[in-house]
């Protein structure tokens, strides 16, 4: 396997971008920890970056609207390039494979996630998102991203915290698909503390993450049945123990898919209305929300693998382009 460095150096980012993610940085810095509040984050985009056309696309699509809603909201487009899938089926991301409907072939699919990436950059100044599945993987990306998060499966692993505790930028804990609080906090607890760990053979020391924060994206009960976790009482509730914890920067964003909409993708703009209208009833919800993570991608739904739809999920199910932007119009309207 190819050194996180070698890929870095074969596909740097432009100076240009370098300029424009330092200054990105500090501004979702900023929101994070309260000192910008006039604005919210809006992570959003495909549920997969599933081929490099058609993700470039959608966010070229997204930066002139970044320029008419910047003083609302600050848009990072979600490209996430790993896929956890427990079960052995489907689609484990463009990191793994680079064409879905080929065999997996990880250093193609290493240098293609770092493209994908540097190439969104490099052509739009947006920054972006991506899930840190794979500690491992993280740093073929880590002078990229702008914001990355631990999914539902792997925010209790004790490697995934320590590693957030390290990595210099804004780092998202979800909810377990338990849905215990307590877990995603001891997650947060975890990545803001100093550690020393071995890690790639090496022996890590870092200072602690001040930007990690909760994520919630609603949970599957005993029986199998998604749950919400995103309404008022919620929101209460988790500002209520978070403050109890002492923890720096107290922050949540809402993921209006997953478990939250029951995977019932037009209901993403409901849930986002409705966690504004909570924000408009509490002061203390309304600095505690810090924005929204939205699937979404150039086509509505999602396709099975080969149908060869461009722009259309091969995952979970998005909403489309037209449906997106209006969304993100309302949002900063109601800001």
């Amino acid at each position: 396997m190819p050194a996180p460095e070698e890929i870095q150096r074969a596909i740097p980012l432009s100076p240009e971008a370098e300029a424009a993610k330092a200054i990105r940085d500090r501004e979702i810095s900023d929101i994070l920890t309260g000192k910008d509040q006039n604005r919210m984050l809006l992570i959003i985009g495909p549920c997969s970056a599933d081929r490099e056309d058609a993700v470039l696309d959608y966010i070229h699509r997204l930066a002139p609207i970044q320029e008419e809603v910047r003083d609302k909201l600050l848009i990072v487009p979600r490209i996430y390039t790993n896929k956890p899938r427990t079960t052995g089926d489907g689609y484990k991301g463009i990191a793994s494979q680079p064409d879905p409907t080929e065999r997996p072939d990880m250093v193609k699919g290493l240098m293609s996630l770092r493209h994908l990436h540097v190439q969104a950059v490099n052509d739009t100044g947006l920054t972006c998102a991506d899930e840190m599945l794979y500690p491992d993987n993280h740093y073929y990306l880590a002078d990229v991203l702008s914001y990355v998060a631990v999914g539902a499966r792997s925010v209790e692993n004790q490697q995934h915290r320590l590693v957030a505790s390290g990595v210099g930028m804004p780092v998202g804990m979800k909810n377990p698909t338990s849905g215990d609080f307590s877990v995603m906090l001891n997650s947060i607890t975890a990545a803001q503390h100093p550690h020393v760990f071995a890690f790639c053979g090496w022996e890590v020391e870092t200072s602690g993450n001040p930007l990690a924060h909760a994520i919630l994206r609603g949970y599957v009960d005993n029986v199998g049945r998604t749950q919400p976790n995103y309404h008022y009482e919620d929101l209460i509730s988790l500002y209520d123990a978070y403050s109890a914890k002492g923890l720096q920067n107290m922050g949540v964003i809402v993921d209006a898919n997953h478990a939250n909409s029951g995977k019932q993708y037009l209901q993403q703009v409901r849930i986002c209305n409705e966690v504004l209208h909570s924000c408009r009833h509490s002061r203390d919800i309304r600095s505690f929300v810090k924005g929204f993570m939205v699937e979404s991608y150039l086509e509505d739904g999602s396709q099975k693998i080969g149908e060869g739809i461009y722009g259309k999920s091969i995952t979970d199910p998005c909403l489309g382009w037209e449906k997106s932007r209006e969304l993100i119009y309302n949002l900063a309207d109601q800001l």
